[in-house]
Protein backbone atom coordinates (compact mmCIF):
# COMPACT_ATOMS: atom_id res chain seq x y z
CA UNK A 1 0.00 0.00 0.00
CA UNK A 2 0.90 3.41 -0.58
CA UNK A 3 2.14 5.23 2.27
CA UNK A 4 0.75 8.91 2.19
CA UNK A 5 2.92 11.84 3.35
CA UNK A 6 0.37 14.84 3.87
CA UNK A 7 -0.78 15.21 7.14
CA UNK A 8 2.67 15.59 9.24
CA UNK A 9 4.13 17.86 7.16
CA UNK A 10 1.54 20.61 9.40
CA UNK A 11 3.11 20.49 12.59
CA UNK A 12 6.67 21.18 12.91
CA UNK A 13 6.17 24.22 15.31
CA UNK A 14 8.62 26.88 13.61
CA UNK A 15 7.28 29.91 15.03
CA UNK A 16 8.09 32.36 11.92
CA UNK A 17 5.41 35.23 12.55
CA UNK A 18 5.04 37.56 9.99
CA UNK A 19 6.31 41.03 10.61
CA UNK A 20 3.70 42.53 8.68
CA UNK A 21 0.94 41.12 11.41
CA UNK A 22 3.22 43.82 13.85
CA UNK A 23 3.43 46.51 12.16
CA UNK A 24 1.16 47.04 8.93
CA UNK A 25 -1.19 49.60 8.63
CA UNK A 26 -5.00 48.79 6.92
CA UNK A 27 -4.24 48.50 3.20
CA UNK A 28 -5.90 51.90 1.09
CA UNK A 29 -9.17 50.59 -0.82
CA UNK A 30 -9.06 53.04 -3.12
CA UNK A 31 -5.48 51.72 -4.51
CA UNK A 32 -6.19 47.66 -4.10
CA UNK A 33 -9.79 46.51 -4.62
CA UNK A 34 -9.27 43.28 -2.71
CA UNK A 35 -7.06 42.47 0.53
CA UNK A 36 -6.44 38.66 0.51
CA UNK A 37 -5.33 37.37 4.35
CA UNK A 38 -4.22 33.76 4.43
CA UNK A 39 -4.38 32.47 7.90
CA UNK A 40 -2.53 28.71 7.52
CA UNK A 41 0.11 26.26 9.06
CA UNK A 42 3.10 25.23 7.64
CA UNK A 43 1.61 24.01 4.31
CA UNK A 44 0.91 27.66 3.94
CA UNK A 45 3.77 29.33 5.29
CA UNK A 46 7.01 28.39 2.82
CA UNK A 47 8.44 26.30 5.39
CA UNK A 48 11.52 24.45 3.60
CA UNK A 49 10.97 26.19 0.25
CA UNK A 50 12.91 29.59 -0.74
CA UNK A 51 10.85 32.44 0.24
CA UNK A 52 8.90 33.01 -2.24
CA UNK A 53 8.11 30.29 -3.69
CA UNK A 54 4.89 28.93 -1.70
CA UNK A 55 1.94 28.36 -2.87
CA UNK A 56 0.41 31.79 -1.30
CA UNK A 57 3.03 33.31 -3.12
CA UNK A 58 2.50 31.97 -6.33
CA UNK A 59 -1.20 33.47 -5.66
CA UNK A 60 -0.12 36.70 -6.01
CA UNK A 61 2.13 36.13 -9.10
CA UNK A 62 -1.21 34.76 -10.58
CA UNK A 63 -3.69 37.70 -9.41
CA UNK A 64 -0.99 39.69 -11.13
CA UNK A 65 -0.87 37.71 -14.07
CA UNK A 66 -4.89 37.60 -14.18
CA UNK A 67 -5.41 41.53 -13.81
CA UNK A 68 -6.76 40.83 -10.26
CA UNK A 69 -5.74 44.08 -8.26
CA UNK A 70 -5.50 42.28 -5.09
CA UNK A 71 -2.90 42.13 -2.40
CA UNK A 72 -2.26 39.33 -0.13
CA UNK A 73 -0.70 38.97 3.27
CA UNK A 74 0.63 35.27 4.44
CA UNK A 75 -0.14 35.34 8.35
CA UNK A 76 0.51 31.52 8.46
CA UNK A 77 2.79 29.71 11.18
CA UNK A 78 4.29 26.11 10.93
CA UNK A 79 2.96 24.11 13.89
CA UNK A 80 -0.34 26.36 14.05
CA UNK A 81 -3.81 25.24 15.58
CA UNK A 82 -7.04 26.31 14.74
CA UNK A 83 -7.31 27.65 18.76
CA UNK A 84 -3.88 29.49 17.76
CA UNK A 85 -5.20 31.14 15.06
CA UNK A 86 -8.35 31.93 16.62
CA UNK A 87 -6.13 33.36 18.94
CA UNK A 88 -4.22 36.20 17.07
CA UNK A 89 -6.85 36.32 14.84
CA UNK A 90 -8.10 39.82 15.94
CA UNK A 91 -5.26 41.79 15.43
CA UNK A 92 -4.96 40.36 12.03
CA UNK A 93 -8.23 41.67 10.60
CA UNK A 94 -7.80 45.12 12.64
CA UNK A 95 -4.17 45.47 10.82
CA UNK A 96 -5.43 44.45 7.61
CA UNK A 97 -8.86 44.92 7.21
CA UNK A 98 -8.95 42.13 4.42
CA UNK A 99 -12.01 41.52 1.70
CA UNK A 100 -11.34 38.13 1.93
CA UNK A 101 -9.20 35.77 4.25
CA UNK A 102 -8.47 31.98 3.34
CA UNK A 103 -8.60 29.72 6.15
CA UNK A 104 -6.23 26.87 5.97
CA UNK A 105 -5.90 25.41 9.95
CA UNK A 106 -7.11 21.98 11.54
CA UNK A 107 -4.05 19.16 10.56
CA UNK A 108 -2.52 19.99 13.75
CA UNK A 109 -5.52 19.52 15.91
CA UNK A 110 -6.03 16.55 14.18
CA UNK A 111 -2.22 15.27 14.77
CA UNK A 112 -2.05 16.46 18.88
CA UNK A 113 -5.95 14.47 19.20
CA UNK A 114 -7.95 17.59 19.56
CA UNK A 115 -11.18 16.97 19.76
CA UNK A 116 -13.05 17.55 16.56
CA UNK A 117 -15.59 19.65 18.33
CA UNK A 118 -12.69 21.88 19.19
CA UNK A 119 -11.94 22.01 15.76
CA UNK A 120 -15.18 22.88 14.13
CA UNK A 121 -15.85 25.34 17.07
CA UNK A 122 -12.57 27.23 16.20
CA UNK A 123 -13.01 27.17 12.54
CA UNK A 124 -16.91 28.48 13.05
CA UNK A 125 -15.30 30.53 15.31
CA UNK A 126 -12.65 32.49 13.18
CA UNK A 127 -15.19 32.64 9.95
CA UNK A 128 -17.60 34.18 11.51
CA UNK A 129 -15.43 36.93 13.11
CA UNK A 130 -13.58 37.92 9.55
CA UNK A 131 -17.25 37.75 7.98
CA UNK A 132 -18.28 39.81 10.62
CA UNK A 133 -15.70 42.44 10.04
CA UNK A 134 -16.34 42.15 5.51
CA UNK A 135 -14.75 39.55 4.56
CA UNK A 136 -15.30 37.03 2.45
CA UNK A 137 -13.86 33.58 3.90
CA UNK A 138 -12.62 30.50 1.65
CA UNK A 139 -12.34 27.71 3.86
CA UNK A 140 -9.41 25.07 2.88
CA UNK A 141 -9.63 21.41 4.01
CA UNK A 142 -7.51 18.71 5.01
CA UNK A 143 -7.15 14.93 5.22
CA UNK A 144 -5.61 12.31 7.67
CA UNK A 145 -3.86 8.99 6.34
CA UNK A 146 -5.92 6.02 6.71
CA UNK A 147 -4.34 4.96 10.03
CA UNK A 148 -6.43 7.72 11.72
CA UNK A 149 -8.96 5.12 11.27
CA UNK A 150 -11.63 5.42 8.88
CA UNK A 151 -14.58 6.90 11.12
CA UNK A 152 -11.88 9.56 12.00
CA UNK A 153 -10.85 10.08 8.89
CA UNK A 154 -14.70 10.89 7.09
CA UNK A 155 -15.59 13.24 10.50
CA UNK A 156 -12.31 15.25 10.23
CA UNK A 157 -12.55 15.71 6.25
CA UNK A 158 -16.45 16.48 6.52
CA UNK A 159 -16.47 19.32 9.51
CA UNK A 160 -14.27 21.45 7.09
CA UNK A 161 -17.00 21.46 4.53
CA UNK A 162 -19.89 21.47 7.20
CA UNK A 163 -18.85 24.22 8.77
CA UNK A 164 -18.41 26.05 5.39
CA UNK A 165 -22.20 25.19 5.15
CA UNK A 166 -23.28 26.51 7.95
CA UNK A 167 -21.34 30.02 7.77
CA UNK A 168 -21.70 30.38 3.72
CA UNK A 169 -18.10 30.34 3.21
CA UNK A 170 -16.60 29.14 0.27
CA UNK A 171 -14.82 25.92 0.25
CA UNK A 172 -11.55 23.99 -0.63
CA UNK A 173 -11.97 20.04 0.03
CA UNK A 174 -8.29 19.21 -0.17
CA UNK A 175 -5.44 21.38 -0.50
CA UNK A 176 -3.26 18.76 -1.10
CA UNK A 177 -5.57 17.04 -4.04
CA UNK A 178 -2.99 15.36 -6.70
CA UNK A 179 -0.39 15.57 -4.52
CA UNK A 180 -0.22 14.01 -1.52
CA UNK A 181 -2.83 11.14 -3.33
CA UNK A 182 -1.02 11.36 -6.63
CA UNK A 183 0.56 8.42 -7.94
CA UNK A 184 4.39 10.07 -7.43
CA UNK A 185 3.33 11.41 -3.89
CA UNK A 186 6.93 10.48 -2.69
CA UNK A 187 8.40 12.52 -5.39
CA UNK A 188 6.66 15.73 -4.34
CA UNK A 189 7.50 15.73 -0.97
CA UNK A 190 10.75 17.41 1.15
CA UNK A 191 13.28 14.63 2.82
CA UNK A 192 11.19 14.86 5.76
CA UNK A 193 8.38 12.99 3.65
CA UNK A 194 6.03 15.19 5.49
CA UNK A 195 6.43 18.89 3.73
CA UNK A 196 5.42 19.40 0.02
CA UNK A 197 8.48 20.28 -2.28
CA UNK A 198 8.64 23.55 -4.35
CA UNK A 199 7.21 21.43 -7.15
CA UNK A 200 4.20 20.37 -5.80
CA UNK A 201 3.24 24.05 -4.64
CA UNK A 202 2.00 24.95 -8.09
CA UNK A 203 -0.56 22.15 -8.11
CA UNK A 204 -2.10 23.39 -4.34
CA UNK A 205 -2.43 26.82 -5.62
CA UNK A 206 -4.20 25.11 -8.53
CA UNK A 207 -6.88 23.29 -5.70
CA UNK A 208 -7.15 26.98 -4.16
CA UNK A 209 -7.42 28.96 -7.56
CA UNK A 210 -11.11 28.06 -8.53
CA UNK A 211 -12.90 28.22 -5.50
CA UNK A 212 -10.76 32.09 -4.30
CA UNK A 213 -11.60 33.47 -8.00
CA UNK A 214 -15.70 32.69 -7.80
CA UNK A 215 -15.21 34.65 -4.58
CA UNK A 216 -13.17 37.79 -6.08
CA UNK A 217 -15.81 37.59 -9.14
Amino acid sequence: MRRRHFIAGLYIPLALRPSWAQTAKAADASTTRHRILVVGDSLSAEYGLRRGAGWVALLQQRLAKEGVSADVRNASISGDTTSGGRARLAPLLRSYQPTHMVLELGGNDALRGLPLKSTADNLRAMTQAAQDAGAQVLIVGMQVPPNYGGDYGRQFSSLFAEVAAERKAGLVPFLLKGVADGPDAASLFQADRIHPREEAQAAMLDNVWPALRRQLR
